[in-house]
């Protein structure tokens, strides 16, 4: 791989939550929705979105999640949450919150955030880590849905945490690992 790449690492929840999840959208969307349900295969909990970044940077990027991979295991147990529009104001997206209860997860992002700016040069976002795991993209104009069943409770511990590759086309993103450490 050469030039560019849209670039995210991303905690991965068991197939079975993850497929519980997506079920639970089509659910409570229904069948007119103007939301477009993400396949089970896509279903993440994002821990840092790195944008572009050179493909030069993939060598540092997998030794940084080797670095973490103490943190990493250390995570869970996780419980899902509330169904939640984002961003509040025009939301874009439906996700499901994550409640990290002894904070090992977001001790996971920080860690990750300071091993890539030593590694990379990248810098987090302002906004406050709020972990989710988005479940349906708004097609523009869409008018969110007034009231949603609620989501399914679920514990779990991450399965694995992945570099992926983001690749964009018109039908929606499409994600490639290209690399995991397993949990």
């Amino acid at each position: 791989m050469s030039g560019e790449l849209r670039l995210f690492i991303a905690a991965e929840p068991p197939r079975s939550v993850r497929a519980e999840l997506a079920g639970w959208a089509r659910s409570a969307l229904g069948r007119g929705s103007q939301a477009r349900c993400l396949d089970v295969s896509s279903l993440h909990l994002t821990l840092c979105f790195l944008g572009s970044q050179p493909s030069s940077a993939l060598g540092e990027l997998k030794r940084t999640l080797a670095a973490v991979h103490e943190l990493a295991a250390a995570v869970g147990p996780l419980c899902t949450g509330a169904p939640a529009w984002l961003p509040p104001r025009q939301p874009r997206v439906l996700a499901v919150e994550i409640a990290d209860p002894d904070g090992a997860l977001a001790g996971l992002h920080s860690a990750l955030c300071s091993e890539l700016e030593r590694a990379i040069g990248w810098s987090p976002p302002r906004q406050r880590f709020r972990p989710h795991v988005t479940v349906a993209r708004m097609r523009p104009g869409a008018e969110r849905a007034r009231a949603l069943e609620p989501t399914p409770a679920r514990e779990f511990s991450p399965t694995a945490v992945t570099l992926f590759h983001s690749m964009l086309d018109p039908g929606g993103a499409h994600y490639a690992p290209l690399a995991s450490i397993e949990l």
